[in-house]
């Protein structure tokens, strides 16, 4: 049942509506049309049109029948077809959606038929000479599909064949890619498109898929693996079977290093699985990730393995004083010690350690804070026998250090790397001084005290067997002070233009005596983050040590050239070797490099861009680390 409406107020209406209002067509009329055609007149009677009121209801009491409706501009015959009795029609009411037709009828034949009813009526007035647009303008503006066929009624032609441009009217051949004429009609060719600054290879952007709220909140932060490795399934047995751990025999040192490998790769060892390490027996343990040991357990590990002589821990950040002291009174045979990272330490555990231990060797410690200069003399004090003492990554490490260190016995390693405060010229002068002669591996990076003459008058003149030396972050070096250095142990003399005149005879001829006993080669050099080093520094060292090194570190020297680089070919004995970041490497560089080298199994190319692996990697088994995936390797 349709709504009505009781008044006579009329909202706007569109252009077509009132175009088709004024020139008398109207749904009923198109539906008594197609009703007449397909039914036929009922009888041979003809009803006579009646007046229609505002409300599309005729007047019964006149008549007693209901009013009818024909077009004014129908032909006769059409009159006789289309004569259909009206009910319920509303004629102001033509554009309401919810108002519907008596007959029923698809939205597709009522579009067509309203189409062409208005082609119809627009052409007669046009024969007739009478036709004048209204005072409200009828839609003319083209649609979307007229705009790319370029205003004409006909499609767009087809691709290869020949038209003129309707701007510079030069024949062109139509592609995918033509464009139409705007204002139309017809199309332009490139050149024409081109000046007027559009792309016609410009491929239209995608909308911008929004994500559901529910797709915002689910964040990914790891992958869990569906099916357990093969590692983990062993570490789970061992750990389920501690208790019954000899069943297994004699697993062997080799084994046993491996085992240890792999529960620190998992992160696994814990004071139950760790008893399978223990042995009365054992002189040398060490743990790789000691995470998950507490207090407890490592009390645990000093009283079962009483004749230790070496320990090393890494990631002991539960070993606390006690237990320090634990090991003091349980490790009797001690010699060797590596902890790294004993945060919680005291100062007064540190001395009651080195009290206990005068027959300690070895003393290697990273990230301690709480490690002073009172711990340093006691060390002095105790351990006469020390021969290697590493302090890397102590925060209070400074000039208060000199004395104590200078009091210990002649040292083959020193390692003060990555200090808190630092050392000064002078005492790393006073160091090399007392220690210089002995020292086999020696380790100054990132101290900004650490300078040229500190190189030249420390190092150069008195390290004798050196074959170890780690320069990193090193920022006072100059180029031309490291080549110098280098150039010095190389050439076996000595240059002494600067200090001729502040030196007497007798230091002269220490100087000429020392000169013909200089350092022999080097076999491991890092000079990582040392920026202002160049090609110079390159060409004295692999004069000087070129064929004995097996382990070269060059991360970060940007400025070496590539002719620089191609000299390492004469370092036949490399084996492992970093250029990261150094921008001139590239595959005819590394192609030379590595074909020179026969023992090479590790190189690291890390930021640099231009190598692409072609003619070179993969050969010999060799390790390859930093080449970019995108970077054309084939």
């Amino acid at each position: 049942m349709s709504r009505r409406r009781n008044n006579n107020v009329r909202g706007p209406t569109s252009a077509l509506t009132e175009f088709l209002r004024e020139s008398g067509i109207n749904p009923d009329l198109i539906a008594r049309r197609v009703a007449t055609r397909n039914q036929g007149p009922s009888n041979g009677q003809q009803p006579v049109a009646g007046p229609s009121t505002s409300n599309g209801v005729g007047s019964s009491a006149d008549n007693g029948s209901q009013s009818e409706r024909v077009a004014p501009d129908a032909t006769p015959g059409a009159q006789e077809e289309s004569r259909v009795p009206l009910s319920d029609y509303v004629s102001d009411q033509l554009d309401e959606p919810e108002e519907r037709s008596p007959i029923k009828r698809t939205r597709t034949s009522k579009r067509k038929a309203t189409a062409a009813a208005k082609a119809k009526a627009r052409k007669k007035a046009k024969q007739d000479g009478c036709y004048q647009s209204s005072s409200e303008d009828e839609y003319t503006a083209l649609s979307r599909g007229m705009r790319t066929m370029g205003a004409t009624s006909n499609s767009k032609p087809p691709v290869g064949s020949f038209e003129n441009c309707a701007k510079c009217e030069k024949q062109f051949t139509v592609t995918r890619y033509t464009v139409a004429a705007d204002p139309p009609p017809g199309y332009l060719c490139h050149d024409c498109v081109k000046a007027a600054g559009v792309d016609p290879f410009k491929k239209p952007v995608a909308p911008r898929k929004r994500n559901l709220n529910a797709d915002k909140r689910d964040v990914v932060n790891f992958e869990k693996r569906r099916l357990p490795t093969l590692v983990s399934l062993c570490i789970e047995l061992v750990s389920k079977h501690i208790d019954d751990i000899e069943a297994l025999g004699n697993i062997g040192s080799v084994n046993m290093e491996e085992i240890a490998k792999a529960l620190a790769k998992n992160r696994s060892l814990n004071s139950q699985n760790a008893h399978l390490f223990y042995d009365v027996r054992n002189k040398a343990l060490r743990f790789y990730d000691a995470t998950h040991l507490t207090p407890p357990a490592f009390t645990t590990l000093a009283c079962l393995n009483p004749n230790l002589t070496h320990l090393h821990l890494d990631f002991c950040g539960r070993l606390t004083s006690p237990v320090l002291e634990c090991f003091a009174r349980s490790l009797p045979h001690l010699t060797s010690i590596t902890l790294l990272g004993p945060f919680l330490v005291r100062v007064e555990a540190w001395i009651e350690f080195f009290r206990s231990k005068p027959s300690l060797r070895s003393f290697r410690i990273t990230q301690s804070p709480r490690f002073d200069s009172s711990c340093a003399r006691q060390l002095a004090e105790s351990c006469t026998k020390l021969e290697e003492l590493q302090l890397r990554e102590v925060g209070l490490l400074s000039d208060e250090f000199i004395k104590p260190l200078c009091a210990l016995p002649p040292l083959k390693v020193l390692d003060l790397a990555n200090p808190g405060i630092g050392i000064e010229e002078d005492g790393w002068l006073r160091l090399l001084k007392r220690h210089g002669r002995t020292l086999e591996t020696f380790n100054p990076s990132w101290h900004t005290g650490f300078t040229a003459e500190a190189l030249r008058y420390g190092l150069g003149d008195h390290a004798r067997v050196l074959s170890e030396l780690i320069m990193e972050g090193c920022d006072n070096l100059a180029d031309e002070d490291v080549a110098r250095f280098f150039r010095h142990w190389a050439n076996n003399t000595d240059e002494q233009e600067s200090v001729e005149d502040t030196m007497d005879t007798t230091d002269d001829a220490s100087r000429v005596e020392d000169a013909n006993n200089l350092n022999s080669p080097l076999h491991v050099l890092s000079l990582a983050r040392d920026d202002a080093l160049s090609d110079a520094t390159l060409t004295a060292l692999l004069e000087h040590s070129g064929p004995s090194l097996t382990y070269l570190n060059l991360n970060g020297l940007r400025s070496l050239s590539s002719d620089a680089l191609v000299l390492l070919k004469c370092a036949i004995g490399l084996r492992r070797l970093d250029l990261s970041w150094c921008r001139e490497v590239d595959d005819s560089v590394m192609k030379e490099i590595v074909s020179a080298l026969p023992k090479l199994e590790e190189v690291k190319l890390w930021g640099c861009s231009r190598v692409k692996g072609n003619g070179w990697a993969g050969n010999r088994g060799l390790k390859i680390y930093g080449v970019e995936p995108n970077a054309g390797r084939r």
